[in-house]
């Protein structure tokens, strides 16, 4: 089902394939923490922290929390003190990886 699908349909945007897309990727953090995990994972919490920059420890948590909720990252906690977390995308993510791409071109294409 693609764009072209939609037209002239009676259905809300958010029951399409693209509305689940958007419900699982949407929002300021979840394509720039893929992004990050993507280029450089396994990453640890305080480095995606510093990484990103303008982003709290709550959202941040928050984020990463609904992106395994919905199969995208993978948390893995080592039992060490002090304790070691590292986060690493999932397979369902990697399928991600080429739309990720897609949008890299697009910037380095459009970038003025």
């Amino acid at each position: 089902m693609g764009i072209s699908d939609f037209q002239g349909e009676n259905m809300l945007i958010q029951d399409t394939p693209f509305g689940y897309t958007m419900s699982v990727i949407g929002g300021k953090w979840k394509m720039i923490i893929l992004y990050l995990l993507a280029a450089n994972q396994p990453v640890r919490f305080n480095e995606m922290q510093r990484q990103i920059g303008a982003i709290t420890y709550k959202i941040l948590s928050a984020q990463l929390k609904e992106l395994q909720a919905d199969g995208l990252v993978e948390r893995k906690e080592y039992p060490q003190i002090p304790p070691k977390v590292e986060y690493s995308l999932t397979p369902k993510a990697q399928t991600l990886l080429p739309v990720l791409e897609q949008m890299c071109e697009w910037g380095a294409q459009h970038r003025d």
